[in-house]
């Protein structure tokens, strides 16, 4: 019998443009889709290299060249194994892996330097590959607003400007899509057999979710792990992953499947962890660069998102934004006539400056846009650019026209203040890495923490990045992650 929602489903397909009506690979079923196979991987084509640009990649060929073998591998097991996929290691310190359509798939290095296993990771990588061949990534993508995203891939104007306040407090959170409980538990189904295929022990990927709700338990507020916020995580997941593990391995005879623990750990041996200074960082509202060599401040209770590609600054009112960018010009004339080009800006007045004994220019424009209503919006935008040993870097600062006398000595702290770094004790700041050391005799995780140094207030930590528990006893001889 035809219930009310297919009746509504074939009406859909039969009125509507009939590439909009197409067969989910996984399920075998027809559904309305309002983007064609073709539209979602022009879309995952267009959002890569924002996403690239926003955080960078991990540059660590042995893990980038493992990511793409064994999600290829996946793939050829799948339920599309024609389709083209891209498997990327982003230089991030959050916990998070993701999908866009088209296939292209996102693990952090965060989330690389919490497993603990071979297994563990295929486990994840397999449920990833699920949300593509299940086409959810296509289906929620479809609700965000593509302008949003664009936004925060780094539109400097935007008559939407004011909503960065609150991107910035979700790190970038539009990226990060967030699924249904059914496709949740269908891409944990899809995890479990791609990551069996290839011969990987998938109650494994359950560990790692027990993994997850610790960190999540012992991580202050607003700071646990992007992959629970993105991927709801329903009660007894742990129980019900091991379950569809257990009737996979029943069902198919398996034996003798893959961890690789030791192999796995000798792989993020020496891996960055956690925010790596080196690429820039904050201190008593002072931004910090020391590959680079310079600083800057910015104003208490802005908050601050530092990618490689910009350094983005709001404050919480979300009325004022200031970011601070590079120039691919060779001059600060040439800058300044791409910048008041390419933004279509009015300059209302300008002079040739010194900032921290460099060369520079500023300039305060106006800018007309067209707002979501239709109606003309005037933004007001100061730049600065500043010639610092043959390098052009701008500053920008933009609010509303009638708010720009309140802001505008706020942007002159932040871009007049900006100097050389020549303090030894932060041109020498080091990022942590993971250690891989092995237990010198048979103790608790504690002692054997102990053993190598590790500061008691980060026993729990380190116990939860190794998958083990504060008072588990390690065996004489077990590799265990340290931090230094």
């Amino acid at each position: 019998m035809i219930n009310r929602l297919s009746i509504t489903s074939i009406i859909l397909c039969i009125i509507t443009v009939i590439p909009a009506c197409i067969r989910n690979p996984v399920t075998g079923r027809k559904q309305v889709s309002f983007m064609t196979p073709e539209q979602e991987e022009q879309i995952g084509a267009q959002n890569d290299p924002v996403i690239v640009s926003q955080f960078g990649l991990y540059e660590d060929q042995q893990l980038q060249s493992f990511i793409k073998q064994k999600g290829q591998q996946m793939v050829a097991r799948s339920h599309t194994p024609d389709e083209d996929f891209e498997f990327k290691i982003l230089d991030s310190p959050v916990i998070n892996a993701f999908a866009l359509p088209g296939g292209y798939i996102y693990f952090t290095r965060g989330i690389m330097a919490h497993f603990n296993n071979e297994a563990q990771f295929a486990g994840v990588l397999g449920h990833e590959i699920g949300h593509v061949t299940a086409r959810h990534s296509a289906e929620q993508y479809t609700k965000q607003t593509l302008g949003q995203i664009l936004f925060i891939g780094g539109l400097i104007i935007s008559p939407e400007f004011r909503q960065f306040a609150e991107e910035a407090q979700q790190g970038l959170g539009l990226l990060f899509l967030s699924f249904s409980r059914s496709n949740e538990s269908q891409s944990d189904i899809l995890g479990v057999n791609y990551s069996s295929y290839i011969g990987y022990d998938a109650h494994e990927m359950a560990d790692f979710f027990r993994t997850l709700e610790r960190k999540t338990e012992n991580t202050e507020a607003g700071r646990i792990p992007e992959f629970m916020s993105t991927h709801p995580n329903p009660g007894r997941r742990y129980q019900k992953v091991n379950k569809l593990a257990t009737e996979w391995q029943e069902e198919n005879g398996a034996t003798n499947l893959k961890v690789n623990r030791e192999e796995y750990l000798r792989m993020i041996d020496n891996m960055v962890y956690g925010e790596d200074p080196r690429q820039g960082y904050t201190d008593n509202n002072v931004f910090y660069h020391p590959d680079l060599r310079f600083q800057f401040p910015y104003p208490n209770g802005w908050q601050l998102i530092n990618a490689p590609t910009q350094v983005q600054m709001a404050s919480k009112d979300g009325k004022a934004l200031s970011i601070f960018t590079l120039s691919a010009q060779k001059s600060i004339q040439a800058a300044q006539q791409e910048i008041v080009q390419n933004l279509n800006l009015q300059v209302v007045r300008d002079q040739n400056m010194t900032i921290g004994g460099f060369p520079a220019y500023g300039m305060v424009s106006r800018q007309v846009s067209q707002g979501q209503n239709g109606q003309s919006q005037t933004l007001a935008v100061q730049t600065v650019l500043i010639d610092y040993d043959n390098t052009i870097y701008v500053f920008h600062g933009v609010t509303q026209e009638g708010d720009f006398n309140r802001y505008e000595q706020t942007f002159d702290y932040i871009m007049t203040n900006f100097k050389r770094l020549t303090d030894p004790a932060r041109l020498n700041v080091q990022a942590e890495r993971i250690d891989i050391v092995q237990a010198k005799q048979t103790a608790s995780f504690a002692q054997v923490m102990r053993s190598y140094n590790m500061p008691s207030n980060r026993y729990e930590e380190l116990a939860i990045l190794n998958g083990m528990e504060v008072n588990q006893q390690v065996s004489q001889g077990t590799s265990v992650k340290i931090v230094r």
